[in-house]
């Protein structure tokens, strides 16, 4: 992992003019940062993984395990709080910023990397999609600084061994370890590893390293790591992987929607950043791979792009059939900001250290109150009122964050009038956001969508339990969920509001005599709820 940086490396860095001109902006987004770390209640699918860490497990049906296992373990150590829950995403932060530190130092030379340092931090704290999926406690933020590590270890084994120089075998080990970290924190780490053999079979002195025993033991640790994943879908019908390659396969029987992929991209490129966007282009690294000061022919631009075009390109391929997110994509950028910096970079600046090394300061300043702006906007959305509620509905994402206080206090009157009750929603998402509010990790998710929830499902110690049901006009309460009782109370619906604005209804019941059914009952076909594959209709 990153060693940490000495004194005199961090002496140098808060000495580069670059960084006493980035300053005020990076301290701004750290302000915003820690604002958001503090203050935004979990999103529900932050409270998904803590609440898989509160069930430990070799992995789980919509992800792999390592931000669960994190979670875990920081909740046993130092308790539940919204702090103690995104308090992973800063370590993470610094470990990335030192390894492209480093990556920087390598590829560029020691004396310039203290700019570029600066330069490759504000480009990455002003994209809107680094600075949100850096700060939520999802699993991306792990998988982003474990590619960017083992990326850096591949390409420093990649440039000695094909140059002849002395090589180092650790290097290559522990790149294979973090690739399989990374894998078991999002799948699309895969790519990577097909960045990584893309690199190998285009250079002739790195291919003959297939016919060397070490590359196969580096393989070996590499799925040695991952086998927590292979092992959880061996014991559960590979559960997860039919999960992925169903939603790669959904719609391929419809007609093929030629502007999907145009709207993927454009959507992209606005999140990454306009000036980000704009810089790559213009940079035509396509046309003119870079040059390396520190590192002259080094493997590391070919690896970037050899990244970058199989994510970006087999996302918008996939497009064409299946609705694609376009955060799935993140895993194309990282390798790219520090190429994106070079972009602005001026190696033959004036020796004063009072004047920036650099190029295009209008753009940097651009891309600067761009970040701020777009951040400030997210802030207010996820904190104060969600903005698509000034204009009609607010979107349903961003209304599930708001008013769980209020919520959890219904729902525990409600359940102080029975015995020991089971607590059920119709949703992951709100089962979630219930089990961090209420400090119950036995919360369970009713719903026709198959979800992690399926898999806690004992139907011994539910059968016969009352309960209270909570649902919402996202994912309504149905005559299934009611018909599992032997009787129920009437419905009770409240609405959360905020500034006086209705975001979102909830509904509230009693039931007596939960029917649960025979084991393993939410995966099978005769499952009441199963006509409902999403949840949000009742069939």
């Amino acid at each position: 992992m990153a060693e940490p940086l000495s004194k005199a490396t961090l002496a140098a860095l808060f000495s580069s003019s670059l960084g006493r001109w980035g300053g005020r902006g990076l301290l701004i987004f750290l302000g915003l940062r820690l604002i958001f770390w503090g203050l935004v209640f979990p999103n529900p699918d932050e409270a998904y993984y803590w609440l898989w860490g509160q069930h430990p497990g070799l992995s789980y049906y919509d992800h792999p395990p390592f931000q669960s296992w994190i979670q875990g373990l920081c909740t046993a150590v130092l308790g539940r709080s919204i702090l103690v829950l995104r308090l992973p995403n800063l370590i993470s932060n610094g470990i990335l910023a030192a390894t492209f530190y480093r990556l920087g130092a390598y590829l560029y030379g020691a004396q310039q990397a203290r700019h570029r340092f600066w330069l490759l931090m504000l480009l990455v704290a002003c994209s809107p999609l680094f600075f949100l999926f850096l700060a939520l406690a999802w699993p991306d933020h792990w998988l982003i600084t474990f590619t960017v590590l083992s990326s850096f270890y591949f390409v420093r084994f990649a440039d000695s061994y094909r140059m002849g120089a002395p090589v180092c075998y650790t290097q290559l080990f522990a790149s294979a370890l973090f690739l399989g970290l990374a894998g078991l924190c999002k799948y699309t780490a895969v790519v990577v590893g097909l960045g990584f053999l893309a690199t190998l079979l285009s250079y002739p002195g790195l291919r003959r390293l297939f016919f060397d025993v070490r590359l196969y033991l580096a393989l070996a640790l590499l799925l040695l790591v991952l086998l927590p994943v292979g092992l959880w879908n061996w014991h559960h019908d590979f559960y997860s992987f039919r999960f992925y390659g169903d939603r790669a396969s959904l719609g391929s029987a419809r007609s093929i929607n030629w502007l999907q992929p145009l709207a993927f991209l454009a959507l992209s490129a606005m999140i990454l950043g306009p000036v980000h966007s704009w810089g790559l282009v213009e940079r035509r690294l396509w046309r003119s791979p870079p040059e390396f000061e520190g590192q002259p022919g080094s493997v590391y631009g070919t690896l970037a792009l050899w990244v970058f075009g199989l994510a970006t390109g087999g996302f918008t391929l996939l497009c064409l059939w299946a609705p694609v997110l376009y955060y799935w994509n993140i895993i194309a950028y990282p390798l790219l900001f520090p190429l994106l910096a070079d972009w602005f970079y001026r190696p033959d600046a004036s020796p004063d250290p009072a004047s920036p090394p650099w190029r295009r300061p209008r753009l940097l300043a651009l891309a600067q109150g761009l970040g701020i702006g777009v951040v400030t906007v997210l802030l207010a959305h996820y904190t104060v009122l969600p903005l698509t509620s000034l204009v009609g509905p607010s979107d349903r994402d961003s209304a599930a964050l708001y008013g769980w206080p209020q919520i959890a206090a219904r729902v525990r009157a409600r359940a102080s009038h029975l015995n020991h009750p089971l607590l059920f929603t119709t949703d992951y998402r709100s089962a979630a956001a219930l089990a961090y509010s209420l400090n119950r990790p036995d919360v369970i998710a009713l719903s026709g969508r198959i979800d992690q929830f399926d898999f806690w499902y004992h139907s011994q110690s539910l059968e016969g339990q009352d309960a209270v049901l909570l649902g919402e006009d996202w994912h309504p309460i149905c005559p299934a969920h009611l018909a599992m009782f032997d009787h129920v109370s009437p419905v009770a619906r409240f609405t959360v509001r905020g500034f006086g604005r209705g975001l979102q209804t909830y509904q509230l019941v009693q039931g007596y005599g939960f029917k649960a059914g025979p084991p393993g009952y939410p995966l099978q076909p005769d499952y009441p709820l199963a006509v409902s594959r999403d949840g949000e209709s009742c069939g």
